[in-house]
């Protein structure tokens, strides 16, 4: 059987067909080459490369008869992670480069993909392959406002994205709803699966983690956490307005860990505005492995933001056993549900009280925190690598 493709390009020769694998008399399974474009993560380590490493690494402890080809880039600008994948591809066009849906479909040219797994959103123009992308969110529609000219660009390709690609890959029931009102994706395309906190992160002793933490980042005083890029949606001016009416009774600070995002002046002007300069600490992007003892070492996570299509941080926060206080809004209620602190995220004043009340309640953070533990391991990278790998074989027919 020859690999489909759109009409007008040549069916692949003899040697790049599917390998067909008799397994035993009436059954016969395929052989499929899987490109995941894992470039984002060779840029920044956001919640979309985490995402994309993790998942990766999980489809690399599964027992498959396929290879997975990681895609690359030649040219990191950060310290690149280790992926796993049975080959790699390092590839010269960036990732949210205004030429990629043309540039990126030429160099991809040079091997042959029956599948390529699109995590950041936007596919390059077809090659030849099926044409799978996992959508995060959709609040680049919901809030335009909120994006740089360029992101609006790139992102305003979401519609071509999803009725071109064969599957679509939805973290969460909301956004599959957002996909479906918002751009009217078909519902028998959207796969909902989850996502999940990195399998090394799990609760330790407090005072370690303080310890670690101060050693490392120089904190030594109780803090609240936020992880994230520095970005409109993140809701953080507000949350710098709600954390000036904590601190009046709490001597507590807030340690944001991210890097800058767009339109991130925004954030430093709202702290100057606030007066909280002796109050928060800016500590940039982090690497993953200081994650666990800033997550165990906060007196909980703050994750106020205007919109989340799943909200990673506060899962892994959960799993390491921290409350965390987020947004009624977006997919954080369906996957916080009832282990965390819901505000309205357009209230300062509720978001204060929320982390308030976490901070003055020591025996409901305990609550909360047993809670967040249970809740957190529901999510699975390995059932969502089963699950991925599931959608791939849908398409191979």
């Amino acid at each position: 059987m020859l690999v489909r493709g759109p009409a007008g390009h040549e069916a692949p020769s003899p040697q790049h067909q599917r390998v067909l694998l008799e397994i035993r008399p009436g059954t016969v399974e395929f052989s499929m080459r899987i490109g995941v474009d894992a470039r984002l993560a060779d840029y920044t380590v956001g919640g979309i490369s985490r995402y994309t490493v993790q998942l990766m690494g999980a489809l690399g402890r599964l027992t498959s008869q396929h290879t997975i080809v990681g895609i690359r880039s030649r040219h990191p600008k950060i310290d690149p992670p280790d992926i796993s994948a049975d080959e790699t591809l390092r590839v010269r066009t960036p990732p949210h480069h205004r030429m990629e849906r043309y540039a990126l479909t030429w160099e991809l040219g040079r091997v042959h993909l029956d599948i390529l797994h699109s995590p950041d959103f936007i596919p390059p123009r077809s090659g030849g392959w099926r044409s799978v992308i996992t959508v995060h969110d959709l609040a680049f529609l919901r809030f335009p406002r909120l994006l740089t000219d360029q992101s609006r660009r790139y992102y305003g390709n979401i519609g071509r994205a999803v009725h071109e690609a064969d599957a679509i890959i939805s973290v969460s029931q909301s956004t599959a709803d957002d996909l479906a009102r918002l751009v009217g994706a078909p519902r028998s395309k959207i796969h909902v699966i989850y996502e999940a906190p990195d399998p090394a992160l799990s609760p330790m002793p407090k005072e370690q983690a303080r310890t670690m933490v101060a050693e490392r980042f120089g904190v030594a005083d109780p803090y609240v956490l936020f992880v994230g890029n520095l970005e409109p949606r993140k809701n953080l001016p507000l949350l710098a307005n709600a954390f000036a009416q904590v601190r009046k009774d709490f001597p507590v600070r807030l340690v944001i860990a991210g890097s800058n995002g767009w339109l991130s002046d925004d954030v430093f002007a709202a702290v100057q505005a606030q007066a909280l300069a002796d109050g928060v600490i800016f500590l940039g992007g982090v690497a993953p492995c200081d994650l666990r003892p800033l997550y165990c070492g906060a007196e909980a996570l703050a994750l106020p933001s205007l919109f989340e299509g799943f909200g990673l941080t506060a899962v892994e926060a959960m799993a390491c056993g921290t409350p965390v206080v987020v947004a009624n809004t977006g997919a954080l209620p369906e996957v916080v549900g009832e282990a965390g602190v819901q505000v309205d995220p357009d209230d300062p004043s509720d978001i204060a009280e929320g982390l308030s009340w976490v901070l003055g309640n020591p025996q409901y953070r305990e609550v909360l925190a047993a809670r967040g533990i249970e809740r957190a391991a529901t999510f699975s990278w390995e059932r969502a690598a089963r699950e991925t790998l599931a959608v791939y074989e849908s398409l191979r027919q």
